[in-house]
This record gives structure tokens, C-alpha cells and sequence, in this order.
């Protein structure tokens, strides 16, 4: 058994923190791979040593002095490696750092520093070997990650070193130059680094015990989800869960690695194990609906023509004028004589007159008619497509707590439905779906 271990910002932020990952490490054996991120924060008004690191670079970038927020980050290692006991020499990392940065030092590179030194603090406590991702993950100059050079460099390395802690966050171009990922990028260095090994576990350790069914921001205590898999996860993530990073799961997935999320705080929780499918005698006592997502703000524009089914192209025009003004579509529902298309509002709000006179010039439709603060909410969960009725007992649910429904869709996999509803409704159509889910099994 081979594990690889991601420990984010909260579950690194202080040497408490550090302790708490070494008692995790030692408990298992085959946790051989952690990746970790930079110090995240210790309390609520705290701030991220990566932020710290971007008003770092804005200072330079601006000639204005920076010494202070630099003293600040080299203040929170300071604190860690005392409170491990690290013999390290920080001072001269710190040196290092400092006599680089001018105005011409990229964001990259700076911002990059704070997984840098979080890692060589790390792979001393745990007595590991300390591997620098720009030596290992090779991005290319357009941006992308060149994943065979990148699992091919990696297999090598822990070849000679088993057992080794890795900064997230970052790589290198082929000419040496650090790029980072978007924030929260530690994530799929993780995933990246268990598909390059091929472990038998990528398990990702925050500070929560896992996915909730819902956003405990709108539901009390919502229910932790103990298997999902990675179509469900999917879904949810794109329908505004705050999960994991989006391009997270596709290294894992391709080579069938389970992703299992963990909490750092309580060592023991279950947590949230992901993987492509279940065995029957794990699914058969979970809930109908395994999550509950959504988004706010969105704008559905109905299209209407008599015998529209009979116009060769008529979608393809329509969405061609979308295309022109850069508006991205999100769903498109239909019926014989009409469609919507819904879209993000924000992407209309500037041109939504233009789109509807180049619509008129372009179909022709009998009327167009536009529907904004529209919610969408996403209900999902792989024993939807299974269940006789479930489609019934959602909307009978809404029904009774007087939530007008204003658009529906399902997805061809069958393990979502999507419904749009007033934004006022938002958090209502939550919590009455998460009532549901909690009755039906």
C-alpha cells in the first residue's frame, strides 16, 4: 500500500498544526508522499502567508516598501521551526529569498515561497526527503502541465527516496522558470504526484471531516457524505460546492487511484471517500441524493417560433450569436416550439440589448422572453436514475413549501437534476431538498 498525503493550509498553519500531521504520518506506514501547502490561517483575522506573498510582490511591483510584510512571513516560520525544534538554517532560506526579489522577479516565483518553505520545514520534522516540485513537474510554456515528463521525473525520484515531502502550488517551465498553479493548486500537485507513483490512495487532508451533503452555510449540521463518486463530484463542483479544485480529480481518475478526503483536526472521522463506482453492498444503505449544489444569478432567455422544429439550423444560429458576444451557455432546455438559454447574468448585464437584437435579426423568433435572479440548483446522486418516484417527490416537496419551479433539467447520465428557481428562493430550495433527502433512502 502506497499512499500520497496533502495537507492544506489550515492543517499547516502553526507548529500545533505541524504535530498534529506528524501523529497522522506516523499512524500509517504507507503514507510515504506528502505534498503540502503553504501556512494557511491560525485565526479569523489571521492572513495567509500566500497572501502575504502576493501584497509582497504588489509592493515590489510598485516600488513601495516591502521589508515589513516580508519581516510578517519570515515572523510565521519562525514560530513553526522553534515550535518543532528544527535545527535547519530558515535564516539562510529567508536570505536567499530576500536578495531576489526586485521588480523583475515573477509573481510566480514569489508567491511560490510559501510551499517552498513549508516543505523544507516539513521534510525535516518527519525525516523525510524534501523533493522541489520545480525539479519533478514540468509545465510547458503555454501553461499546460506535460504530465508524461512530469510522472516519468517523479517515479524516478522516489525510486531513490520512498519516502519524501513535496511542496504544492508549483513547477517549472523546461527553461527552470517557477509557474504556479491557480490558488488552490496544492490540490492537484497531490493528484498529480499519486497518479505519477500510482498509489493506491491520493487521501487529501483539510479541516473539515469530509464533503457535506449541503452548505452548512444554509443548512444546520448537514449530513457528511461518505462515498461519491467522481461523476457526483463533478457535478456538485461545478454547481458552486467548495470541494476541491476542479482539475483535481482527472489525474486520480484516469488511473483509478481513490481520493479520499480527510480531517487533519480529527484523525479518525470517516471522511469522504471518492471513487468511480461502489459495490452494491456499499451503496445500498446510502441516500437517494448524495449532494445538494448551486449557484445564484443567472439569466434564462427563452426563445419561442411556431414550428421551430421544422427550421434547419434554428438552434445552431441562436447559439452562434451567444458565440460572437463571448457568453458562455450553461444549460439549454427545450420544448417543440421553444428553448432557453441560461446563462451567468454577469456575462449579459453589458450587452443583453445587443444579444437580443442580434437574436431577432438572426432567428426571427414570435418572442423572446428573459427571466433573471434565477437560481440554479443541482440535485445529485447516482441512485437517482434507480429510484421509481424520485422525480415526483422533489417537486411535490417544493410544491407544498410554495417554491415555483422555473426550469428543469436532467442530465443524460441521470445522476442529476437541475431546477432553476427565484434567487429569493435560493437557500429555501436548499434546505427543503436536504429535508427531503434526509426522509428518503
Amino acid at each position: 500500500m502506497l499512499k500520497v498525503c496533502k495537507f492544506g493550509g489550515s492543517s499547516l498553519a502553526s507548529g500545533e498544526s505541524f504535530e498534529k500531521v506528524k501523529k497522522i504520518i506516523d499512524a500509517d506506514k504507507s503514507r510515504m508522499v506528502v505534498v503540502v501547502s503553504a501556512p494557511g490561517k491560525r485565526f479569523k483575522d489571521d492572513i495567509k502567508v500566500t497572501d502575504l506573498l502576493y501584497i509582497c510582490h504588489a509592493h515590489i511591483k510598485y516600488s513601495v516598501p516591502f521589508t515589513d510584510i516580508f519581516e510578517q512571513i519570515k515572523e510565521r516560520y519562525r514560530l513553526i521551526h522553534k515550535s518543532c525544534g528544527l535545527t535547519q538554517d530558515i535564516e539562510y532560506e529567508f536570505d536567499k529569498i530576500a536578495s531576489s526579489l526586485n521588480k523583475k522577479t515573477s509573481v510566480d516565483y514569489i508567491v511560490s515561497r510559501g510551499e517552498y518553505l513549508n516543505a523544507r520545514l516539513m521534510a525535516e520534522y518527519l525525516g523525510f526527503a524534501f523533493v522541489d516540485s520545480a525539479s519533478w513537474l514540468v509545465f510547458n510554456f503555454n501553461g499546460k502541465v506535460d504530465f508524461e515528463r512530469s510522472y516519468k521525473n517523479l517515479s524516478k525520484i522516489i525510486e531513490e527516496n520512498p519516502r519524501v515531502v513535496i511542496p504544492g502550488f508549483y513547477g517549472a517551465t523546461p527553461d527552470g522558470n517557477i509557474k504556479t498553479f491557480s490558488r488552490g493548486g496544492s490540490d492537484i500537485t497531490g493528484a498529480i504526484a499519486a497518479a505519477a507513483i500510482n498509489a493506491d490512495m491520493y487521501e487529501n487532508w483539510t479541516d473539515v471531516s469530509g464533503i457535506m451533503t449541503a452548505d452548512p452555510r444554509i443548512v444546520d449540521n448537514p449530513r457528511p457524505i461518505e462515498n461519491v463518486t467522481f461523476a457526483e463530484l463533478r457535478e456538485l463542483s461545478y454547481m458552486g460546492a467548495d470541494v476541491l479544485h476542479e482539475e483535481t480529480v482527472f489525474p486520480v481518475r484516469q488511473k483509478s487511484i481513490p481520493l479520499y478526503i480527510k480531517n487533519t483536526n480529527d484523525m479518525n472521522a470517516r471522511g469522504t471517500l471518492i471513487m468511480e463506482s461502489f459495490p452494491d453492498d456499499e451503496d445500498k444503505n446510502s441516500h437517494f441524493i448524495t449532494g445538494i449544489s448551486g449557484k445564484k444569478n443567472f439569466s434564462i432567455i427563452t426563445i419561442a417560433k411556431s414550428r421551430m422544429n421544422d427550421e434547419i439550423g434554428y438552434v445552431r444560429r441562436t447559439l452562434e450569436v451567444f458565440e460572437r458576444f463571448q457568453v458562455p451557455i450553461e444549460h439549454i432546455p427545450s420544448s417543440i416550439d421553444s428553448f432557453s438559454v441560461v446563462v451567468a447574468s454577469s456575462h449579459v448585464e453589458n450587452c443583453m440589448h445587443e444579444i437580443i437584437s442580434a437574436l431577432n435579426d438572426a432567428v426571427n423568433p414570435d418572442s423572446i422572453k428573459i427571466d433573471n435572479e434565477i437560481s440554479l440548483i443541482a440535485i445529485v446522486g447516482r441512485k437517482l436514475a434507480s429510484n421509481i418516484g424520485i422525480a415526483g417527490k422533489i417537486f411535490t416537496a417544493l410544491g407544498e413549501n410554495d417554491i415555483n419551479i422555473k426550469m428543469i433539467e436532467q442530465g443524460a447520465d441521470e445522476i442529476n437534476i437541475i431546477i432553476g428557481v427565484s434567487d429569493r428562493n435560493f437557500k429555501k430550495t436548499i434546505k427543503v431538498l436536504y429535508d427531503l433527502s434526509e426522509v428518503e433512502q
